[in-house]
């Protein structure tokens, strides 16, 4: 029984660094000897808005698409361009960071169930640390699809969310729906790809563009290193999932879209002083 708890960019060379045009550089930020030794910082986006569109998949085709649920930025639509999230407003904390982030709706016994906990880490992990030390902001634009909406099954390797249960470890993490302890939620996890092609903000099939790193390096087709998107998300709800269904079909259909629209220096700032160092940053950029 479910228990509910309440185009394209001039080409990037691998070993380049970040300019923002018109602006100089900001000197790196001190740092303590207490600092946590972890390449990251991160944004929490909360629940904005549902509709049926994608602006990735069916660009200006309001009602083309199976149900989204949208976070950040909360003018997203099918019609959403990057000029319109950054005339746009957030959600986010930090509110700096304009970027839409978007996954198919959770069903619980038909009704829509939208997570309560939504965290977009930005990681170094996943390569080796001289690559960490070189990784790139996103290009203002990028938009990036993980996981896949019409995956075939749990042995599908193109369906890479799992989910889990929040505070239940005993519970073996899985790619489709978990049964989630009394008191407990269900979570999904979903990392990005992280090595860019330096040239192209989309693809047709939107993936082609990025790629996951091989043996702890970006492969030489996508030669530029950029942060490891991972979204967290934490639903409310726990027990018997055979009355859950995402919008896309069963659990293995999780997938999640990101539309980057970080001010640039911003973003740059970050990289720079948290994920380039390996220092562990809050919301704000700073280390934590």
């Amino acid at each position: 029984m479910v228990t509910a708890l309440a185009s394209g960019v001039a080409a990037v060379c691998g070993l380049a660094l970040v300019t923002v045009p018109g602006s100089a550089a900001p000197a790196p930020q001190e740092v303590g000897a207490n600092v946590v030794r972890v390449a990251e910082f991160l944004a929490d986006c909360p629940y904005s808005h549902r509709l049926p569109d994608d602006p990735i998949v069916a660009p200006n085709l309001p009602g083309a698409s199976h149900m989204h649920s949208f976070f950040g930025n909360r003018t997203t639509n099918a019609r959403t361009t990057v000029q319109s999230l950054l005339a746009g407003t957030s959600n986010c904390n930090p509110g700096v960071d304009l970027s839409s982030y978007w996954v198919p709706t959770l069903y619980v016994n038909n009704q829509p169930v939208e997570p309560t906990g939504t965290t977009f880490y930005y990681l170094g992990e996943g390569v080796r640390e001289d690559i960490t030390a070189r990784i790139q902001p996103f290009p203002l634009g990028l938009r990036i699809v993980a996981g896949n909406a019409k995956a075939t099954g749990v042995n599908d390797p193109s369906s890479n969310a799992r989910w889990s249960c929040l505070h239940a470890g005993q519970v073996a993490p899985s790619k489709d729906f978990v049964t989630c302890p009394s008191g407990t939620m269900l979570e999904s996890y979903l990392d990005f790809p992280q090595c860019w092609n330096g040239r192209d903000l989309d693809s047709a099939d939107h993936k082609s563009h990025m790629s996951y790193p091989v043996g702890g390096a970006c492969p030489s087709t996508h030669p530029v290193p950029v942060p490891k998107l991972r979204q967290v998300l934490r639903y409310p709800v726990s027990g018997n999932p055979a009355g859950f269904r995402l919008a896309s079909g069963p659990g293995y259909t999780m997938h999640g879209d990101f539309f980057n629209a970080w001010p640039e220096a911003e973003l740059a700032r970050r990289v720079r002083d948290c994920i380039n160092p390996i220092i562990k940053c809050g919301a704000d950029g700073r280390p934590s």
